[in-house]
């Protein structure tokens, strides 16, 4: 067993609603940032590893249409606006930052990343950044199997067209992460957590479709998000709150 079966629970206090996407912070070693999905304000949380909010950072003019996944790359934070329930959108955005202090109070200076699909519209949310070739990979959640595109760097400022670039065996995807060292990976499900070990030099795409672990999970009211920590302990879970009357941050140690 490579984590935990029973993770540890922390509270998270005061509440978050409608957590979408988690990574575990550089910049501020013991906190994690959190976001939330459509309807809510363009803002980040930043939380302790014990669950307690210790503010809120606003993204200056970023339009929160609908965030459904972040990610924490060298010292950059993604957050990726790839929801699309209706699957009616024409375009989508990434919006991409230098990782802010816990001092900060806004963010005015980001780059939008906006891209189609060659085949039409998606809901999405997931995503995964390659730290040595930047590229993302966007994997949907209602197709049948969930489909894999890549977003190739360097990205235009303008527009970009994603590629179609493979499927994996199973479909609703709401979240993945990527370890540190780029040698695991996590794919989510509401019900499951699928773990991948991926080669030296082998792109995310061809890891993510091969041979997979399902590894224990704590069922969430409506989980989300995934994110490994940075000193490769273990890995974090949190959920929307759904019908409960608490939102918890789960953690499996690393055995």
């Amino acid at each position: 067993m490579i984590f935990d079966s029973i993770p540890t629970s922390r509270t998270v206090s005061p509440i978050i609603i409608e957590g979408s996407g988690i990574a575990d912070s550089k910049a501020n070693p013991g906190f994690l940032w959190v976001e939330e999905d459509s309807g809510n304000p363009p803002q980040l949380y930043l939380i302790s590893h014990d669950g307690a909010i210790s503010k809120r950072i606003y993204i200056k003019g970023a339009v929160n249409r609908d965030w459904e996944d972040m990610a924490l790359v060298s010292d950059e934070l993604y957050i990726a606006d790839i929801g699309d329930n209706a699957q009616t959108s024409l375009d989508y955005f990434f919006y991409k930052f230098a990782e802010p202090s816990a001092s900060a109070d806004t963010v005015s200076n980001f780059t939008t990343i906006r891209f189609r699909y060659p085949d039409g519209s998606h809901d999405a949310e997931a995503f995964l950044v390659d730290p040595s070739t930047k590229d993302i990979y966007i994997i949907t959640k209602r197709d049948s199997p969930s489909r894999i595109y890549k977003l190739a760097f360097p990205y235009n400022i303008s527009f970009n067209e994603v590629e179609f670039v493979g499927a994996l065996s199973y479909t609703g995807v709401v979240s993945a992460a990527l370890s540190v060292d780029g040698k695991e990976i996590i794919v989510k499900t509401y019900t499951n957590l699928y773990y991948y070990k991926r080669q030296t030099g082998e792109s995310l795409a061809s890891a993510i479709q091969k041979n997979f672990t399902i590894l224990p999970y704590k069922i969430e009211p409506q989980g989300e998000a995934v994110t490994f920590a940075n000193n490769n302990s273990g890995i974090y879970t949190l959920s929307e709150k759904g019908f409960a009357n608490s939102v918890n941050l789960y953690f499996y140690q690393r055995k």
